[in-house]
This record gives structure tokens, C-alpha cells and sequence, in this order.
């Protein structure tokens, strides 16, 4: 395999503590958190599959999407694999090792505190950098405690989520599109507005989902510590090439992610009512993991069969930050005053279409850019705030 630098390597396409299937896995999970994303920012009524207007083209790309789409658990487990990744190329002394990762997650809050404010309250860095800190303090678990913790967290938040959730079901009126609709025209007139007014609306969004990214930090927490244990037994390394081991495993969790995600659709955007959301999310904490396990199985193999989809994915892969914040920007310009003011004007069908299309540019662009420079700007950006430092310009440029 050849990796994103250019040159061959044998063991997993290692360099300088790179791992360039773990930059194709991320490159390909960015496609899923847009196409989450776009949805929530281009629409209120992304729980009820496109609003009471919605034709069943629009109905079904939302019903699809939802019982497909698990990248922010890859994305999640790869921030622990890369994490381990991280502390053996290091070569500090312990204290140094946490003065660094403290600088990270402080720059990495930074990012989401602005990324929030300006572009999209739903911003998942911050959360990822307080739970950073948790897994630092988890660092010298062994692979098998790693994975036990894990299961507990994801198991005791889908006993939490399902017991809630029948509750809900029982006692509960559903809400329907008419009810909704009257609590939401003032989102909707916010994000048409000028500058002030989206910042208005994000900061009365922001606590809100913040308590949903609360809400779900267990599940992301045994994603990462479920990274961290892939990542001291060296799996990607090990398996990444394994097309034998790759298929079998593809073959055999597929159908379980595939219908716990029916599961989630069904119950998220119907036909069953808003009642049964948590129930659904319940399923999905539970069988997720095999849909995101499936997915990357398949990706690698493509990764192995056309070695292309590796240059191009690896690429896009090291700037995985630049590419998330980029796609936020291009779709507040798209969806909010900042813009076009598109909001709630868009049906979902043609919301995926573009997210395609986005996609597309952004894998051609970083591979452009990924040949030309090492760090993308958001990547260098926070690798200085690492270091405490810029790192060595000559060292920025690919070749030099």
C-alpha cells in the first residue's frame, strides 16, 4: 500500500506514527457527519423526515440517511486510536506527554467554542475535548479493561435511554407537525436574518445541545476507549490489509448494523411518532458498533483494491478538521442570512444531492493540497498550540 506521503510501506503504511488507514477511515467519515449536519442546519424538522410538506423523495433520503449513517461513533474511535497514536510519537517524559495533550484539548474547545458561536451549535469539539481529558486519565488501561468500560458505558446509557423512552411511549402525547410547527417559525425567521440574528439563534441553541452531546458523552467516551484498545493491540495496523479478515467481518456484522439502523429509522422518522425517538436511539447505541465496524471493513477493502481511494481519502483524512469546520462554513453561507438564507426552503433529497457534491470538491481539494503542504491550516493551527510553539516551516512542506 502506498500511503499519503507517497512512498510504500509494508506494516500498516506507517511514517513518522501515521497510520494512513486511519486517515482513510476518517476521510470517508467526514461524507457521514455532512450529511448529518447539512440536514440539521438546513431544517428544523429533521425528527419529523423533512416537515409536513416534505414529498416522499424528501421523506425517504431522510429515512435512508438515518438508518445508514453511524460516522461520528468512526470518527469517535478514531480520536482514540489516533490519541494512542499520538502518545508513542511523542517521546516526552510523562509530564511533558500531559502538558501537551492539555494544550490540545484546550486549543481543540477553542475551535468548537467559535465553530458554535458563528457557525453550528451543534458542535461536537468541545465535547470531544472535555472527554479527552477523561480518556488521558484512562490512558493505561489494558486493551480488555478498555473494551469492559466500554460496553458498560454504552450498555447502562441504553438501559437509561430505553427505560425513558418506554415511559415516553406510554405516557406520553405525541407530537405532531401542526403542534411544532408554532415553536419553531422563530428559528426559522432567526436563521433568515442578518449576521446578529444566526448568532442570537445558535446561542439560544447552544445550551440545548449541549445537553445532547451530555446526554450521548458515554457512548462517545466507549468509542474512544474502544479507539484506545484497537490501537495498543495495533488492530488497523495488523488488519488493515487483511482482505480475508476484513470480508468475514463485513459479511458478518453488516446485517446487524443494517437492522438496528431500520430500527432507528422507523422509530426517528417514522411511521412510528415522535414517542418512540429514544427507544429508537436505545437500538442504535447497541448496534451501531456494527454498522461503523461493517463500514470500515468495506472501506479498507475498496482501500486495498484501488489504490487511488487511498491517496484521495488519506487526504482528505489528515485535514479531517479543516474539511469539518469548511463544510459548516459552506453550509451556514448556504442555509443561514450569513448567505443565501435558504433555510427551511430546501427539501432533503436536494440537501444530500449537494452534500455529494461537497464531498466530491472536498476530497479533489484535499488531495490537491495534501501533495503541496503537510499541515492544513486548522491542523496546523492546533499543532502549535500543542507544541507550545509553531513547528519548523520547513518542516510544513511535503518534501522538505
Amino acid at each position: 500500500m502506498v500511503n499519503a506521503y507517497g512512498d510504500a510501506s509494508a506494516d500498516g503504511a506507517v511514517r513518522g506514527a501515521r497510520v494512513v488507514e486511519v486517515d482513510v477511515l476518517r476521510g470517508f467519515a467526514l461524507f457521514g457527519i455532512l450529511l448529518v449536519n447539512a440536514q440539521l442546519m438546513a431544517s428544523p424538522w429533521t425528527a419529523f423526515g423533512g416537515g409536513p410538506s416534505a414529498s416522499v423523495l424528501d421523506r425517504a433520503a431522510a429515512w435512508t440517511v438515518t438508518a445508514t449513517t453511524t460516522t461520528y461513533q468512526l470518527f469517535s474511535f478514531l480520536f482514540g486510536y489516533s490519541f494512542v497514536l499520538q502518545q508513542q510519537a511523542a517521546h516526552q517524559p510523562n509530564t511533558s506527554v500531559a502538558c501537551r495533550h492539555l494544550r490540545r484539548m484546550a486549543g481543540l474547545f477553542g475551535l468548537g467554542l467559535v465553530h458554535a458561536v458563528l457557525l453550528y451549535p451543534g458542535d461536537i469539539l468541545m465535547t470531544y475535548a472535555a472527554l479527552g481529558l477523561i480518556l488521558y486519565g484512562l490512558h493505561d488501561l489494558t486493551p480488555r479493561a478498555a473494551v469492559r468500560v466500554a460496553v458498560r458505558l454504552v450498555t447502562g446509557l441504553a438501559v437509561l435511554l430505553l427505560g425513558y423512552g418506554i415511559l415516553t411511549v406510554v405516557l406520553a402525547e405525541p407530537v405532531t407537525p401542526a403542534e411544532y410547527a408554532p415553536r419553531v417559525a422563530d428559528t426559522v425567521a432567526a436563521y433568515r436574518g442578518g449576521v446578529g440574528s444566526v448568532i442570537g439563534a445558535h446561542l439560544r441553541e447552544l445550551p440545548s445541545a449541549l445537553g445532547a452531546n451530555l446526554t450521548y458523552a458515554p457512548d462517545m467516551l466507549a468509542a474512544f476507549l474502544a479507539g484506545l484498545a484497537a490501537a495498543k493491540a495495533g488492530l488497523v495496523e495488523r488488519r488493515g490489509r487483511d482482505s480475508v479478515w476484513l470480508r468475514r467481518t463485513l459479511v458478518r456484522w453488516l446485517p446487524v448494523g443494517l437492522a438496528g439502523g431500520v430500527v432507528v429509522a422507523v422509530c426517528a422518522n417514522g411511521p412510528l411518532d415522535s414517542r418512540w425517538f429514544l427507544i429508537g436511539h436505545a437500538v442504535s447505541l447497541l448496534t451501531a458498533p456494527a454498522l461503523t465496524v461493517s463500514y470500515a471493513c468495506g472501506v479498507l477493502l475498496l482501500a486495498n483494491r484501488v489504490g487511488l481511494a487511498v491517496d484521495i481519502l488519506a487526504a482528505s483524512g489528515r485535514m479531517a478538521l479543516s474539511h469539518y469546520l469548511t463544510q459548516s462554513l459552506v453550509l451556514a453561507c448556504v442555509f443561514t442570512g450569513y448567505g443565501l438564507g435558504l433555510y427551511d426552503r430546501v427539501g432533503t433529497a436536494a440537501v444530500i444531492a449537494g452534500c455529494g457534491m461537497l464531498y466530491g470538491l472536498q476530497l479533489a481539494y484535499g488531495a490537491w493540497l495534501m501533495s503541496r503542504i503537510r499541515y492544513a491550516p486548522v491542523e496546523l493551527f492546533l499543532r502549535t498550540v500543542t507544541l507550545g510553539q509553531r513547528p519548523d516551516r520547513a518542516a510544513t512542506y511535503a518534501g522538505s
